[in-house]
């Protein structure tokens, strides 16, 4: 029997071990979560987002905004009572990535939905201090100019439908007029009004 000091002088057979330690618990507690329907089924009411909320969640990930805003509420009282339900992995089976972040700079954006007028969104994000004196984020005043460009934006639903969003043909086929000529803030705005209205409109 190999005893636990020659372990820690061998390094080749620690790191061998280690490894198998792993992979073992890996294996443990992944393989179940593919058998697991709570981990595989959209949340009751779930729908696929629109041509438009696929473009501010794009821009939501151009612009940086998940670094220091989290979209997952952990399921303790601190952040239940002051963002609402936890987190499912049921809402989040259409998202590809996931946004759930992990530093909180800014408050979680998981049931930011339907919280807030479009008119505040919009006065937040092209002077965050109009609105919230004591924030450090940043303006972001080129969204008011620039504008979507829908070419690319059915191959974008087309990607999604190939990873299990269920886009329909008649959702790719009318995506480009859907989002053309639409300002960026108009798009990040739609997407941010959807987040976590599944869960707390149930």
């Amino acid at each position: 029997m190999i005893k636990h000091e020659n372990i820690e002088k061998n390094l080749p057979l620690m790191v061998v071990l280690i490894v198998i330690a792993l992979s073992w618990a890996g294996l443990a507690e992944i393989v179940p979560l593919f058998f697991d329907k709570n981990t595989q089924q959209p949340a009751e009411g779930l729908k696929p987002l629109t041509a438009l909320q696929v473009e501010g969640r794009d821009i939501y990930m151009r612009e940086g905004c998940a670094v220091c805003h989290t979209q997952m509420v952990r399921p303790f009282r601190a952040e239940t009572e002051r963002y609402g339900p936890p987190s499912t992995s049921g809402e989040h089976v259409y998202e590809h990535p996931f946004l759930w972040g992990s530093k909180r700079t800014g408050p979680d954006l998981a049931r930011v939905g339907g919280r807030y007028s479009d008119e505040w969104h919009r006065a937040h994000l092209y002077n965050p201090r109009d609105v919230v004196p004591e924030s450090v984020m940043p303006s972001y005043p080129w969204l008011f100019e620039d504008k979507v460009d829908g070419r690319d934006t059915p191959n974008k639903l087309k990607a999604l439908r190939m990873v299990g969003v269920p886009y329909t043909d008649e959702d790719i086929e009318g995506a480009k007029d859907a989002v053309d000529g639409v300002t960026e803030i108009e798009a990040l705005v739609a997407y941010l009004q959807q987040l976590g209205t599944v869960v707390t409109k149930r």
